[in-house]
């Protein structure tokens, strides 16, 4: 989608600029136009608004020009900042915010909507610093994401399951996982689905340092760029820890936290449910706006996948891909 907004809005400008370029064609009877851009510049409010859709008759030729070029500034960086997030580093205003690890777990108490109590109170509280814990209760919408730390041999048959009914999801992944399966973290890129940042070394950010933790999300940010042409916008941190002062600090690079409405003890290959269990684990607890987390090391949730998504849809909800706007830093 980020890609094709960027590509709608060069060739909007394009077209804009090309048809300036006509209009100063026929209308060429005086001086250079480079001493009448130099004497009749707009101010700096025109400047900074975007060209009127409608110019008046008598309106001069370098003053529309510098108002496409001013207008068509404007929409490239509005562009830009659809696809990539800025990888800041100033965090002077944070640093007098709570660091106290907090370890996210949503618990089992539902609402009459079987929403979960927990991430409904969390969102409330840490919303506003660019995380989501839960999605808005609106459309009918389900996120489903997987945790990959390392390849056990099922992110393919996920893949599979994933594209043959025709859904998406995000996948959380390390550097090392990274570097060692490239060439599932390109199917992911091709198929549609988000490759989302879970840090260079898995480390809990609550125990580093701000710029520690800073490091591990732009170290994988930027070999990622670097090796697959592709931005990352959307971080889990290690072990479902944040602080207040964690979570300001990612908002400020411009990513958006993901933690989960929803997870199950299924991460570990040694100690995995069996079926029943799981797909009857998985189903109790759907919701509208839910964000599932399940781990791709698991042979289970591979086995119950198809299942859990035809069992969503029989509920009146679908797997979306993420479109949970981010929610900017305040100042």
């Amino acid at each position: 989608m980020k890609a094709f907004m960027t590509a709608f809005l060069t060739l909007a400008i394009a077209f804009s600029m090309t048809a300036c370029s006509a209009c100063e064609s026929r209308n060429n009877e005086s001086s250079s136009s480079s001493s009448m851009s130099s004497s009749m510049a707009p101010s700096s409010s025109d400047v900074s608004s975007l060209p009127s859709s409608s110019m008046p008759s008598d309106t001069s030729k370098p003053d529309l020009i510098e108002d496409v070029e001013s207008g068509a500034s404007d929409l490239m960086s509005a562009a830009e900042s659809l696809v990539s997030p800025t990888m800041s580093t100033d965090f002077d205003e944070i640093g007098a915010l709570d660091t106290q690890m907090v370890t996210w777990g949503p618990g089992v108490q539902v609402d009459e909507n079987n929403r979960t109590l927990g991430s409904l109170s969390m969102q409330e509280a840490y919303g506003h610093l660019g995380a989501y814990f839960i999605a808005p209760q609106e459309g009918g919408k389900f996120y489903l994401t997987f945790d990959e730390g390392y390849e056990q041999g099922y992110t393919g048959q996920i893949l599979d399951v994933l594209k043959e009914k025709g859904a998406h999801a995000v996948f959380f992944v390390t550097l090392d996982y990274v570097k060692t399966c490239p060439d599932l973290v390109q199917r992911m890129i091709d198929e549609g689905h988000i490759v989302g940042n879970h840090t260079c070394h898995h480390w809990n950010p609550t125990q580093k340092t701000l710029d520690e933790a800073y490091e591990d999300i732009a170290g994988l940010h930027e070999y990622m760029l670097e090796n697959f042409d592709y931005e990352m916008f959307l971080y889990r941190p290690p072990e479902g820890a944040f602080s207040e002062q964690v979570l300001a600090m990612v908002q400020q690079t411009g990513y958006t936290t993901v933690l989960w409405s929803f997870a199950y003890s299924d991460w570990d290959p040694n100690n995995q449910p069996s079926y029943e269990d799981a797909l009857a684990r998985t189903e109790k607890f759907i919701h509208e706006g839910a964000i599932y987390l399940l781990h791709a090391v698991s042979q289970t949730n591979t086995e119950i996948l198809p299942a859990l998504i035809d069992e969503v849809r029989a509920q009146g909800l679908e797997i979306c891909d993420w479109d949970l706007p981010y929610i900017p830093c305040e100042g």
